[in-house]
């Protein structure tokens, strides 16, 4: 039998046109939940919308540029007046490239602080309102990255980092009230974002190794789902300020 662990919730997803942010939209519409899948590639949303919507699942897109801090607050808005409250908060948008540090732009520095940390940091503040009414949650998707320096990502670890240390002051600062944020901290994941990208041409790769998975395999969206599911929903009710690891051992050495 199925699990219906989020019957008559409201979720709100972004990244959700691919990866683990539609693995996450799936899952927690396959498990009961009303969801608002959002991302920035309209075009690609609709079409995994019109599939997820022929599969039976309450989803529905809406297009976001998470670094537009009113169309942010318009997405929370368009959730709760669609469904009368937002229980869960998924912040997976991401972006992701390699460069020397010395050749990171200033407009590279400021894209990557906007998509992974800024708009995690501006949904959030919109939907805490809402998740004070429905004892709701957050859970960001922050990066091993954010525990560990990577090579040529100096700017990605800084802005998960960022999103980890964000989600362990929110959740000290409104666990009392009754509203968990969590983070998960995946490693090497078959993602778009994943396999686009590629190393400068002189970088070190006994650096790069480091960033293989003891598993020897890169990890799957729907895994990582499954696991954002678990801590969204009422089974992880004891579960706050937690950085969860899912990277195939990436980190154990």
């Amino acid at each position: 039998m199925a699990m219906r662990r989020f019957a008559g919730k409201t979720a709100l997803v972004t990244g959700a046109a691919s990866g683990i942010g539609l693995a996450t939209a799936e899952r927690l519409a396959s498990e009961g939940a009303q969801v608002l899948a959002c991302d920035i590639n309209a075009g690609k949303l609709s079409e995994e919308i019109s599939s997820l919507q022929g599969a039976g699942l309450a989803v529905t897109g809406h297009a976001l540029d998470v670094t537009d801090v009113v169309a942010c607050t318009a997405a929370v808005e368009a959730v709760v007046a669609a469904h009368g409250r937002l229980d869960v908060l998924c912040n997976v948008a991401g972006t992701l490239y390699l460069k020397n540090f010395t050749e990171m732009t200033d407009a590279e520095w400021h894209q990557q602080m906007a998509i992974n940390l800024h708009g995690p940091f501006y949904l959030s503040r919109a939907a805490m309102p809402h998740l004070l009414a429905s004892r709701g949650n957050i859970v960001n998707v922050a990066s091993i990255a954010g525990m560990v320096g990577v090579p040529y990502g100096s700017v990605y670890s800084a802005a998960k980092g960022g999103l980890l240390m964000l989600s362990k002051a929110l959740a000290v600062e409104y666990g009392s009230r009754g509203v968990r944020v969590n983070a998960i901290c995946p490693g090497s994941v078959a993602t778009p974002l994943v396999e686009g990208f590629s190393p400068p041409e002189d970088a070190d790769f006994n650096l790069l190794s480091r960033l293989m998975p003891l598993l020897g395999e890169h990890g799957q969206p729907a895994g990582i789902a499954a696991t954002i599911a678990f801590i969204a929903s009422e089974e992880a009710r004891f579960m706050t300020g937690s950085g969860v690891v899912i990277d195939g051992g990436q980190t154990a050495i």
